[in-house]
């Protein structure tokens, strides 16, 4: 199994702060802005990256992340260049892991075995499948899993006691604790509620739990992470892409130092 997800987190955790985890949808604006996106994610301060695989309907997300996989779709972004991308970030930064987020369809197309053994050429991580629900683990699980890849699950607010067990069966790498019942970008859970949640995920699991989903603020992103392991920020970052297109980086290393120093800082100041 990929050794980076666990290394990136044990790191964090020597540190005393939550590891930042960032999301940006790979191909937008296009596949050659790409690399440098990630690089500025890297020099900002994430210590996991979460590349977004384009897809047509991507129903768990916002109009954030909705328009960012137009644009890449728009800009002709395939499976095989985000492999790409990926292949060359890992010679670029051989430590930080990188793990493919997206949905069942274009995952599959060519079948478990094929996108697996892809990902796992190209220095992928782990994979978090959004529409692949931890029943129908077969679909994907043990491909990934032969290959040396984690399978990130999610947890959301309607996991009950009764579910935590199946979602928490053959994951690994961190869980993804989904904070609000909706979809990216649109609104962020009360601080009360994202504690209890880390709180009952803890008792259940040695995995790290990240906690994203609504999470835009230095502010916001530090409250989070003095109870959480990991903090994962999206649609914001990927709202900067929308706005700044190839200027980008730039913007983003800003954003992302900011949220870096906020949690570094979390957990040395009183609750």
């Amino acid at each position: 199994m990929s050794s980076r997800l666990p290394t990136a987190f044990a790191h964090a955790k020597s540190e005393r702060r939550a590891a930042l985890v960032a999301f940006v949808t790979g191909g937008d604006p296009t596949p050659a802005d790409t690399a440098a996106i990630l690089d500025a994610l890297v020099e900002g301060g994430a210590d996991v990256i979460e590349l977004g695989m384009p897809f047509t309907d991507p129903m768990a997300d916002g109009p954030a992340i909705q328009l960012a996989n137009l644009r890449s779709l728009g800009a002709g972004t395939r499976t095989a260049d985000l492999l790409d991308i990926a292949r060359a970030f890992r010679q670029r930064h051989p430590e930080t892991p990188l793990v493919l987020m997206g949905y069942a369809n274009p995952m599959l197309r060519r079948g478990a075995d094929a996108f697996a053994q892809d990902a796992a050429d190209a220095g992928i991580d782990g994979v978090i499948c959004v529409d692949i629900p931890p029943e129908e683990d077969d679909a994907l699980g043990p491909a990934l899993r032969t290959r040396g890849l984690h399978l990130i699950r999610l947890a959301t607010p309607t996991t009950d006691a009764a579910r935590l067990p199946t979602v928490l069966d053959g994951a690994s790498g961190f869980v993804y604790y989904v904070s609000v019942a909706g979809i990216t970008g649109l609104q962020q859970a009360a601080q009360a509620s994202i504690e209890e949640a880390v709180g009952r995920l803890k008792a259940s699991t040695d995995l790290p739990v990240a906690v994203g989903f609504g999470i835009r603020t230095p502010e916001q992103a530090a409250d989070v992470a003095r109870v959480a392991d990991g903090v994962v920020v999206g649609s914001a970052i990927v709202e900067l892409v929308g706005l700044h297109g190839s200027q980008a980086p730039y913007h983003i290393r800003a954003y992302l130092r900011s949220l870096s120093d906020a949690i570094a800082a979390s957990r040395k100041e009183p609750a």
